[in-house]
């Protein structure tokens, strides 16, 4: 009985180190490539220099606080991540709504919208950089044929147009997700819904939003770590400008890190964008939370 009663924890034993053997390539290339940059990244943000050579304890974080130019950037990647947020959940939530009823064509259509998203951000950029150019650029033709004024799109609006273009790309990625959410809704909460009498606005606000609770706040929360990371629009269309007006938080954490060659105080800019969205995640996996139970 002793013996037949060890087997099964010897069993165990040897599946468990059989697990862990399988997992270690893995573990391995997972730390090497997110751990050890990470703290890699935290040593350089206590020095300063060309070099990174000069021990500076916490001056870099204090330092970031008080630099205007480094406000200026957070604020415009707010406004730039609040936009871009706000316009795909609306846009793809409509979308999807639209894309989930009975209609043909309607498998063609959600492949056209994942297209942009699925298109490498450098094309996307070198392409509207191209269709937005004021002198040669295909939109103010479009406009001037049309009889209407051409648009100084890059210089005026450079804001507005890197939102748009952002929305542009992943619009189809929330609608994806938002279909996916609204296909896994039971019927019986409708059926429900329209015994009580209720019409077809308040079926989807009082069934179809709140069980879309978690998928909203799943694509609220990869598309604020999206926009707060976004690099690629600004460095490909604007390049910033004109002067800092489209500089966003971390495209002035590349131009601190290799035009001015301070690493130190970029790598203290990246953890303190990192402590930034770790906290604006838990925020909005609490109120999603409370949104849902309530």
């Amino acid at each position: 009985m002793a013996r037949s009663a060890r087997r099964p924890s010897r069993l165990a034993r040897q599946r468990a180190r059989t697990a862990y053997l399988l997992l270690t390539p893995a573990l391995a290339f997972f730390a090497l490539m997110f751990f050890y940059p990470l703290g890699s990244e935290l040593t350089t943000s206590a020095f300063t220099g060309v070099r990174a050579d000069e021990f500076a304890g916490l001056d870099n974080y204090v330092k970031a606080f008080g630099d205007p130019a480094v406000r200026h950037a957070f604020g415009v990647t707010l406004r730039f991540a609040v936009g871009t947020v706000l316009a795909s959940l609306v846009l793809g939530l409509v979308t999807a709504v639209i894309l989930n009823q009975r209609m043909r064509g309607r498998m063609v259509f959600r492949g056209v919208l994942l297209v942009p998203y699925l298109t490498s951000i450098a094309i996307v950029g070198l392409l509207w950089r191209n269709i937005l150019d004021p002198q040669l650029g295909i939109l103010n033709r479009l406009l001037l044929a049309a009889g209407l004024p051409g648009q100084n799109w890059l210089n005026e609006h450079p804001v507005a147009t890197i939102t748009a273009i952002a929305v542009w790309k992943d619009v189809g990625y929330a609608t994806l997700l938002f279909i996916a959410g609204l296909q896994g809704i039971g019927e019986m909460y409708y059926e429900a819904a329209k015994v009580d009498g209720a019409t077809p606005w308040q079926r989807f606000r009082h069934v179809t939003l709140p069980q879309l609770a978690p998928t909203t706040v799943f694509v609220s929360i990869i598309g604020t770590i999206s926009a707060l990371q976004e690099f690629a629009l600004p460095y490909l269309v604007t390049d910033g400008g004109p002067g800092n007006a489209s500089d966003l938080y971390v495209f002035r954490v590349y131009q601190t890190a290799f035009d001015f060659r301070d690493f130190g105080y970029a790598s203290a800019l990246s953890y303190l964008l990192l402590i930034v969205i770790l906290a604006l995640s838990v925020v909005q996996l609490r109120a999603g939370r409370q949104e849902h139970d309530a």
